[in-house]
């Protein structure tokens, strides 16, 4: 089901801001659960569990004395344990804890072993890391991965062109060049002539065959990137771009090596949607992306993944190869983010890299735009990040009370409250800071 569907308007404020929120919900509802739970397990009680902030609009109380609630602003949410003065969890209510026995001073965040307070607040980004991991599961296990040898499921209708392959032909080779396992097909590609058809060798109800049918990367659009030049033009997957400033173009990686020399110059689109031709203009933007070597490249893009001319005959992979796709995919995600942040620290990539509020919500909007799948594998990366910067050892973030009980493990005591009070202060003040670096990148960076 696409969420386009859902509301008549895709492109207004009140879809994008609905579609940011239903993404932090889903978010921040799994890692507060994994504080909550974690907690639970280790033998803290947990008062509060909340999703959003402020006047609270319905609750209910559970078994364990846990009051669940939903509160009227969705920017958020917490989980306020047994003990706490308030719901940051970040000093205790002496009062409360003063009255306590020491068994139930044994059920506070405050009074339980360090293992347990650690494993506690040490849970919520993980929870976010498993959340991305199962969507992650879940889209391959739905989808499929292409198999090997390289088969053809279903053949793209290419304007103009007349397609000469078929279901079921395996690809022997493309253009005299012999077809390399799926992992190495894309070191075939500026190999291909840039010609709209070239040639092909297929096994074919067990015949070879020799034919010619078109290139298997055409200027066809297969995805758009959300935040791109592309989306705020309006092309859309299934899009043909037959012309660029009314020079034909054959094939997607020609099209590809116009926008790079074009160097940031504006350009006329012409394209073939479901038959009608229509232009659109849109000017490349330069961005920093990651490379095979594992630094930053910046090229020229327009925000637009090329689509094949056949979709590739799937299988449905097993259970554990799933998991560790997935398992591999968050890990890129990270490590990505890291090596970004680190090159943003360098000045080796631009600043505005680094998106705000605006720009997460804008993303937001715009992968649901584009569909349900788009949607899901969009909160699956977000969830990522969100647990990767909890983890950053800033006071406030969880990854700062990590580093209070690693203080704690060595010295055996905790930092003084008064120490405590300045760092969550500091901490709170580069929190901010940082939120509002990243909200001016969302108004004035290109």
């Amino acid at each position: 089901m696409e969420l386009t569907g859902l509301l008549p308007d895709f492109g207004n404020l009140a879809f994008t801001i609905l579609a940011f929120l239903a993404a932090l919900t889903v978010i921040v509802a799994v890692h507060e659960y994994g504080h909550y739970i974690v907690g639970r397990w280790s033998g803290i009680k947990a008062d509060v569990f909340s999703i959003g902030m402020g006047p609270v609009l319905g609750s209910r109380m559970d078994k364990h004395g846990t009051r669940w609630q939903i509160a009227a602003f969705p920017i958020g949410g917490y989980v306020k344990f047994h003990g706490d003065a308030n719901v940051a969890s970040g000093s205790a209510d002496e009062d409360a804890m003063a009255r306590m026995s020491d068994e139930e001073r044994r059920h506070t965040m405050h009074g339980a072993p360090l293992w347990a307070r650690a494993a506690t607040v040490a849970a919520g980004p993980v929870f976010n890391f498993i959340l991305s991991v199962i969507i992650f599961t879940g889209l391959i296990l739905s989808t499929g991965v292409a198999r090997d040898p390289l088969s053809v499921a279903a053949v793209q209708d290419v304007p103009g062109m007349e397609q000469g392959l078929k279901p079921g032909d395996e690809i022997l080779s493309i253009a005299g060049i012999e077809t390399p396992p799926l992992a190495e097909f894309q070191t075939i590609v500026d190999k291909l002539p840039d010609t709209a058809r070239v040639a092909y060798q297929v096994r074919r109800d067990g015949a070879v065959i020799d034919l010619t049918a078109t290139h298997p990367f055409p200027p066809l659009v297969g995805s758009v990137s959300p935040k791109s030049a592309a989306i705020e033009a309006g092309l859309k997957p299934g899009d043909f771009i037959a012309t660029v400033d009314d020079v034909p173009v054959a094939t997607f990686e020609g099209l590809r090596e116009i926008v790079v020399d074009g160097d940031g110059a504006a350009l006329t689109l012409g394209l073939l949607r479901d038959g009608t031709p229509t232009q659109v203009t849109l000017t490349p933007r330069r961005q920093d992306i990651p490379s095979a070597e594992g630094g930053f490249e910046t090229r020229w893009l327009i925000g637009i993944t090329s689509g094949m001319v056949f979709d590739p005959a799937t299988r449905t992979p097993g259970l554990w190869e799933s998991v560790t796709a997935s398992v591999d995919r968050v890990i890129y995600i990270i490590r990505a983010s890291l090596s970004g942040l680190w090159h943003m620290i360098t000045g080796a990539i631009s600043s505005c890299n680094l998106s705000g509020p605006i720009g997460i919500a804008q993303v937001s909007g715009q992968a649901a735009s584009m569909g349900a799948t788009s949607f899901i594998s969009f909160i699956a990366m977000l969830s990522t990040a969100i647990g990767l910067l909890n983890l950053f050892p800033i006071p406030v973030l969880d990854g700062g009370h990590l580093v209070f009980h690693a203080w704690e493990a060595v010295t055996g005591k905790p930092p003084s409250d008064k120490v405590l009070n300045v760092l969550l202060a500091i901490g709170l003040t580069l929190v901010l800071a940082l939120m509002m670096f990243g909200l001016t990148n969302d108004l004035f960076c290109p």
